[in-house]
């Protein structure tokens, strides 16, 4: 039995399908000595490479499917190598064997939150497809005035670059002089649509955080920049949501002491990994010079 090279390498998690249809296609993928194309299938048992290094393929009953809820901070991309050198979202995740981490979409630079990841390809890319219409939502701080008709214009739909967009939700959460929280919901992912969405109306959106995707909602113990696996029962729940078969078995340890420890854990990483950026930014900073003033007066000390 045959299956498309981007499942197969999707399901290694050499990354999302439209990740590895971009690697295919810019010729970074080889099967037994001879560079893929797009629409090539393979049983599993060929020598394939990506980027010259050896896939260690399974079958799909082999693998154990992994999840990990991410609370993004601002400040972060959502790539794994940012040529501008500023820190990405794998940067803190847990190191695994045989398998990496694939992100279900992104979050920009400026938006915080919740933002899922996991070891199969296959799962990533069916949850970021539109046809499945998982929501998502979002805490929004504008900065402007927001009347009704503004509003009703943002659930009827609103005609941006890229097409018609609309709120599935938006409700008022409170707030003060020019400054107003609401919680909106969208059943797709297009880049920057929130932004875009109040910025039709001219409104300015202040803080931007996602705190659900479908039913799963960002733990409030988590801390920013820490990471949680989610159980088995939440897995299954999203791999229903997008047809494919339920996880029999997970890595989560149920056992309360072990989820305190992973706790604790996370956020040891956190303060460590926040100290490392910190010290980085330090030693970049150039020293401030000294007027001729300063140094006289320095000399005079001496």
């Amino acid at each position: 039995m045959t299956e498309k090279l981007q499942k197969v390498l999707a399901r290694a998690g050499k990354g999302s399908r439209r990740e590895i249809e971009e690697l295919i296609s810019h010729g970074r993928v080889s099967v037994n000595g001879q560079v893929a194309k797009l629409g090539d299938r393979v049983t599993g048992s060929e020598n394939i490479r990506v980027d010259g290094h050896v896939v260690e393929t399974q079958a799909p009953a082999e693998i154990v499917c992994q999840v990990l809820a991410y609370h993004k901070p601002e400040g972060e991309v959502s790539t794994r190598k940012d040529p501008e050198g500023r820190p990405t979202v794998f940067d803190r995740l847990p190191k695994l064997q045989g398998a990496r981490w694939v992100a279900v979409g992104r979050l920009d630079v400026n938006t915080s939150g919740l933002l899922l990841f996991t070891t199969d390809g296959e799962l990533a890319n069916r949850l970021m497809h539109p046809r499945h219409e998982i929501d998502r939502e979002y805490a929004v701080r504008v900065f402007g005035e927001v009347n009704e008709a503004m509003l009703q214009r943002l659930r009827k739909g609103v005609m941006l670059e890229d097409g018609l967009a609309k709120f599935e939700t938006l409700k008022y959460s409170g707030g003060e002089g020019m400054n107003h929280w609401f919680h909106v919901t969208l059943k797709e992912g297009r880049n920057r649509e929130v932004r875009r969405l109040w910025e039709s109306q001219d409104v300015q959106v202040s803080r931007l955080i996602r705190v659900r995707y479908g039913k799963i909602e960002l733990p409030r113990t988590l801390p920013r920049g820490g990471w949680a696996e989610l159980p088995l029962e939440q897995v299954n729940y999203l791999r229903k949501e997008v047809g494919l078969d339920e996880e029999a078995r997970s890595k989560v340890d149920v056992h309360a002491s072990e989820r305190y420890k992973q706790v604790a854990q996370i956020r040891k990483a956190v303060r460590k990994h926040n100290s490392r950026v910190k010290g980085t930014q330090k030693k970049e900073t150039p020293a401030r010079p000294r007027s001729p003033g300063q140094r006289q007066k320095r000399k005079t000390r001496m």
